[in-house]
């Protein structure tokens, strides 16, 4: 008997190769699998200035990020973009009615909550990957969202607030307009995952809102068995042994033999980039 009810996840239409560069936007679940990208030696970008939740935020990171970039020496939009949505909820300035990405700690009666529709958060995600295009014409974006419940909002407004951005996202990865030859838009079921074939609290951490380090592996494997090139799957393995061995913690660094061993495995490591470079 089978216990779970697995999500079926598409064939993404292009594949995430070796140490490619990835920029990750978004909620919490951005910073999660950034960090796992980044732990088996790929070069990401993730939350350059702080963590985002709703789309509207998401694209005020990307102008910045193309903004405080244009003088052209790095190219500051890689292949690959990770978006990860939270909520649909934003914050505005009473002051001025600009939509504020961080309160700053401020006094909360300095702000005025409201909430996107459907058709504003496609608006903005429509504004995203035309901002991104414009930068680069092969990007290919990946659209999450985040299984974070909000509490904050109540559980049935949180469920509302995520039905609205998966509704949004729908809108954009059909709207035949957004049809690219080099260019895809992509999602990955990482909120039906966990809330439909994972569902256990013993998945989540001790606030039962967040995901368990065991869900993000879990996540991870299933993302990266989809979405890397073969060659970026047998860099994997190749990686791995490196990787512990330059977490090996030992009980006499300055030792000579630890040393040698240190200088040796930092040359296998050149040696691996070389070989999948490029």
């Amino acid at each position: 008997m089978d216990f779970r009810t697995p999500v079926d996840i598409p064939t993404p239409p292009f594949q995430i190769e070796p140490m490619e560069s990835i920029l990750f936007v978004g909620s919490c679940f951005a910073d999660n699998i950034g960090q796992r990208f980044a732990e088996e030696h790929f070069p990401v970008a993730v939350n350059p200035y702080g963590t985002m939740y709703n789309p509207a935020s998401v694209l005020h990171t990307i102008e910045r990020i193309i903004q405080e970039h244009s003088d052209g020496k790095d190219r500051m939009i890689p292949r690959v973009v990770f978006i990860t949505l939270g909520t649909n909820h934003i914050y505005r300035l009473k002051e001025t009615g600009e939509i504020v990405d961080n309160c700053q700690k401020r006094p909360q009666r300095l702000f005025q909550e409201e909430i996107l529709s459907v058709e504003e958060c496609a608006d903005y995600l429509k504004q995203i990957v035309g901002t991104l295009r414009q930068q680069r014409a092969d990007v290919q974006i990946v659209f999450t969202v985040s299984p974070i419940r909000y509490r904050k909002y109540g559980f049935h407004e949180s469920q509302l607030s995520k039905a609205t951005l998966l509704l949004a996202i729908n809108r954009l990865l059909t709207d035949s307009s957004l049809v690219m030859p080099d260019s895809s838009l992509s999602y990955f079921p990482a909120y039906e995952i966990v809330l439909d074939e994972l569902r256990d609290y013993r998945f989540y951490k001790e606030d039962m809102l967040h995901p368990s380090a065991q869900t993000v592996e879990y996540l991870w494997e299933q993302l990266s068995s989809h979405f890397l090139s073969p060659r970026a799957k047998q860099f994997l393995q190749e990686w791995k042994p490196l990787k512990e061995a330059l977490a090996h913690r030992p009980f006499h660094p300055e030792s000579a033999e630890y040393i040698a061993f240190r200088k040796q495995t930092e040359e296998n490591v050149k040696t691996l980039e070389e070989k999948y470079k490029g």
